[in-house]
């Protein structure tokens, strides 16, 4: 059966299948579910929006090719620009902001399969005679098993199925690899693999780590093909990726807020935990002569083990397969990976440890493994989902290893106990999968509605109706209500023009000032020190209003808490 699938027409059969597959569930339901635009997704919307009319950002910028600031965060901004043209066709919704995202993850699971394959090309795993795997052609099967549960993963449908950019800066790595490794036959390939390498260090900040660790880790692995490559096409290659280096360069040379996130997020952001228990420490190493600690006990070994606890926090099998993380990186008792899929990973890893596979290319898998999670282990928060995204499609590729491997095994067994152990094991995954289908699709609105910022398109609307009978129009700025003027200019759909002559928003880091437009106004609200006037209309949340106020209407959460009042005198 499985043994029989490396045929040219079957094989475009069912991946046209998962590439099908893969874009339904990326596309079902895209502005609705998750249930609301967080304020990253919002920002991306509206600066693209703002790009497309007036060729300037929401700061007045025009065409930003460094970066696009946004909440004190300087990003790469390709995202914006490849929302651009959504925003054009579909209007400025929450479908047109997060298509992008679905799009790229869409063509990732197809990429995925024309890496694979070229990463194992079709000959018999462990060339006929392995012990571990044997007989088994693995080109089309590794290939087509990997894409298709790429199609399924919890951790790819989660991030494409939102505007996060981490999940473009994935296709952009798979991307990169395949024209590398298929420069080999046709060298002409290694500038576009160029260009693709400098591009994504321009859609994701944790690119700017990983990418050049991970082209590092190619030449350093396919050194003497590489140096065979005509001379030409080495210098072009090299050429292309310092000409995409040279804005990254400048900007790193004239604009050092592009750092405040950085130092905001990285381990070092807050030094008082740490330096207050490393000084005792040393106050006890001088007090009790421990030279030995006096050498050990510094802040430099002291961030080195919280680099290494957030670096191996992300093979956390709890984490992994059980709990997740913050609540909009997973679905509701979810993990981001399947838990039918745990056997198979430790399987496939020890399998494709000992089989006679490719060298070259078993090295690439494991480095690739061992070096997605080094950007994330330098900030706060890890383990972390989105930073740590590029560890796909490695863990799919492992676990369709351990399939094979499986497979293999079990067609050697009696037929009534290769039937119990697939039913079995059938039965699992369809309620393993449909639990998670359930959970996302189904259970996410109501559980996360809050982590996902709910309520702000049900209060414009509302607010659009009795508009003109204020003067004034209050918002909270305080959380879970942060950065609500972006969420206003995006479902008013503001005029960007207009907002740009009105001053736009404010560069001022991580406090940046934001002056409103119109009638609206963004900061806190005070309710007992409010001079409330009749002509004032105020949004904010529950527990900013007490004593005299006359609500005119309530937004709930999706599980019926009560998410935005507004309000008047």
């Amino acid at each position: 059966m499985i043994n029989k699938i490396p045929r040219r027409w079957t094989t475009v059969f069912f991946l046209t299948l998962i590439f099908l597959g893969a874009s339904f569930l990326r596309f079902y339901r895209l502005g609705s579910n998750p249930p609301a635009l967080s304020w990253d997704e919002a920002a991306w919307g509206y600066n693209a929006y703002s790009l497309g009319l007036t060729g300037a950002d929401e700061f007045g910028r025009r065409w930003p090719l460094n970066y696009l600031e946004s909440f004190g965060d300087f990003k790469p901004p390709v995202y914006a620009y490849l929302t651009i043209l959504p925003v054009k066709i579909f209007g400025l919704n929450e479908f047109s902001a997060r298509f992008a995202s679905a799009f790229f993850g869409a063509l990732t699971v197809l990429l995925t399969y024309f890496l694979v394959r070229e990463l194992f090309p079709s000959q018999p795993l462990g060339g006929g005679h392995s012990p571990t795997i044997r007989g088994v052609t693995y080109g089309y099967q590794l290939s087509v098993i990997s894409s298709l549960l790429l199609a399924i993963s919890p951790w790819h449908l989660q991030f494409s199925r939102v505007a996060f950019e981490s999940n473009v800066g994935l296709f952009f790595d798979i991307l990169t690899v395949w024209l590398i490794l298929k420069a080999f036959k046709k060298p002409w390939l290694l500038v576009l693999a160029a260009f693709s390498a400098g591009l994504s260090l321009y859609v994701y900040q944790a690119e700017k780590v990983f990418v050049p660790f991970l082209v590092l880790a190619i030449a350093l692995i396919w050194r003497k093909s590489l140096l065979k490559l005509p001379r030409k096409y080495l210098v072009l290659g090299l050429l292309v990726g310092a000409i995409c280096l040279l804005p990254l360069v400048k900007m790193t040379l004239t604009t050092p807020e592009i750092f405040l996130r950085a130092k905001g997020t990285s381990l070092t952001a807050d030094q008082t935990p740490f330096l207050a228990w490393t000084a005792e420490k040393l106050a006890r190493d001088y007090q009790d002569k421990d030279y030995l600690g006096l050498i050990l006990d510094n802040r430099r070994v002291t961030y080195f083990l919280a680099f290494l606890r957030g670096y191996f926090s992300h093979f956390d099998l709890n984490w992994l397969f059980i709990t997740g993380g913050e609540a909009r990186h997973h679905a509701p008792g979810m993990g981001v990976l399947y838990l039918w899929e745990l056997p198979f990973l430790v399987w496939g890893i020890y399998g494709l440890i000992f089989s006679r596979v490719g060298k070259k290319s078993k090295l690439l898998i494991f480095l690739w493994f061992l070096l997605a999670p080094i950007p994330a282990a330098f900030t706060t928060g890890a383990p972390h989902e989105v930073r740590t995204i590029r560890l796909l499609p490695i863990f799919q590729i492992l676990v369709a290893f351990g399939l094979i491997r499986a497979w293999q095994i079990l067609n050697k067994k009696r037929l009534i106990l290769q039937m119990m152990l697939i039913g079995a094991g059938g039965l699992f995954f369809i309620f393993n999968s449909a639990y998670y289908l359930n959970q996302y699709f189904v259970q996410q609105n109501y559980f996360n509605s809050q982590s996902w910022q709910y309520g702000y398109q049900q209060a414009v609307e509302e607010i659009k109706k009795i508009e003109p009978q204020y003067q004034k129009i209050v918002v909270s700025n305080q959380p879970y209500l942060d950065q609500s003027y972006m969420f206003f200019l995006f479902y008013l759909k503001f005029d960007p023009a207009t907002y740009q002559q009105l001053g736009g928003t404010v560069s001022g880091g991580f406090a940046e000032n934001h002056r409103g437009f119109g009638k609206y106004t963004f900061r806190p609200i005070a309710w007992e020190k409010e001079v409330v006037m009749a002509d004032t209309l105020y949004v904010g949340r529950p527990g900013d209003f007490s004593g005299q106020v006359k609500i005119l209407k309530t937004i709930y959460f999706l599980d019926g808490q009560p998410a935005i009042l507004i309000a008047t005198k």
